[in-house]
């Protein structure tokens, strides 16, 4: 947006912090050629990501790779590394950043909005025409408009990261199910590797798995996650965290005046591996409408609301059916709990 319009990216946070989810789907690449970025993001050196072995319907492991796949591998990101690169290109295509900065109140002036931020020098009052959310699960605009996010699900993530002492990356992401939950592994680019546990907040294993030794301690329940782990020699950094991981929608995603994007709209399980893919398609998506909007196509805003809805209505489908693939804990409440029907979202206005 920022070659056509006046952007100000403001984050809370004046340098990016380390977070959880490394995969970038094949598709992803199609979105980075749209905003003239892939080439640069290929020169970044992340690594390439060739497919899934997985442990989930049955004892035996299985393995699905992306050979046939069109637009090729994924990618296993250095995380925080990607984060510094997306602000880098806003700057040098005009966006201007302000950072560290929050919001502290937001009126509607009109058909302007007036926005108060917080600052490290004090508070800043500025006006504007459009506002995009993408506060991820916070969703910071949305709450300060008493639009709230409605949750599916209580699933959170513990993470560690660490290092594969013996051998280089695979290029395949591991999971595992396990009767409270499901594990993921990955290789990352420099050695580095993540460990990580998915579970609902309100099961013992959610208080377990919240410290860094028990999630580690509890990763030894799991008899092919340990063999993986031993056999690269993966040693537990002190980089370790817990977030929620549910899945969860803003309803409207959209109104006048402001869209909201990424996490911020529509909160992905990470078993879907679509988490950053849907962050870069509705960023591009939203920032397209704005620009429609503001040339005076009043359709743009409506148009975004429906596509939103028809990614989670989709979203929801699959994800219902790639838990109904496991079925060896039938009883257990992780595994029961999304085994009933999860509805659909309500028709987009």
């Amino acid at each position: 947006l920022a070659p056509f319009r006046q952007v100000l990216l403001v984050d809370s946070k004046a340098n990016v912090m380390p977070r959880i989810g490394e995969s970038l789907v094949p598709a992803a690449g199609r979105l980075l050629a749209d905003m003239g970025l892939l080439e640069s993001f290929l020169a970044e050196g992340h690594m390439p990501w060739h497919g899934n072995r997985s442990l989930w319907g049955g004892p035996a492991p299985q393995e699905i790779d992306f050979l046939r796949d069109p637009d090729g591998h994924g990618w296993h990101l250095d995380r925080a590394r990607f984060e510094q690169w997306l602000r880098d290109n806003a700057k040098e295509r005009g966006a201007d950043f302000l950072s560290p900065a929050t919001l502290d109140k937001l009126e509607r002036d009109g058909r302007k909005w007036r926005v108060l931020l917080k600052t490290a020098d004090g508070p800043l009052v500025l006006t504007c025409d459009q506002i995009i959310d993408a506060g991820g699960r916070a969703a910071p605009v949305a709450r300060q408009l008493g639009v709230s996010s409605k949750a599916d699900d209580r699933l959170i993530c513990a993470w560690v990261y660490g290092y594969d002492r013996r051998k280089p990356g695979h290029g395949l992401t591991y999971i595992e199910a396990v009767e409270d939950g499901w594990w993921y592994t990955a290789a990352l680019p420099d050695g580095r590797r993540v460990l990580a546990f998915h579970t609902d907040a309100d099961l013992p294993s959610a208080q377990i798995v919240r410290e860094r030794n028990r999630l580690i301690e509890y990763a030894g329940t799991a008899s092919e996650l340990v063999a993986l782990l031993t056999d690269v020699g993966f040693v537990p950094g002190s980089e370790n965290g817990a977030t929620a991981a549910n899945s969860a929608g803003l309803d409207p995603p959209a109104s006048e005046g402001w869209f909201a994007v990424g996490d911020a709209a529509i909160s992905f399980d990470p078993i879907s591996s679509q988490g950053l893919l849907n962050a870069l398609f509705t960023g591009l998506a939203a920032a397209e409408a704005v620009n429609r909007y503001l040339q005076g196509n009043v359709l743009a805003l409506s148009e975004y609301v429906k596509v939103i809805g028809g990614i989670r209505d989709a979203y929801r489908q699959h994800l219902k059916l790639c838990y109904a693939g496991e079925t060896r804990w039938p009883q257990a409440p992780f595994w029961h709990r999304r085994h009933t029907l999860i509805p659909s979202s309500p028709p987009a206005s």
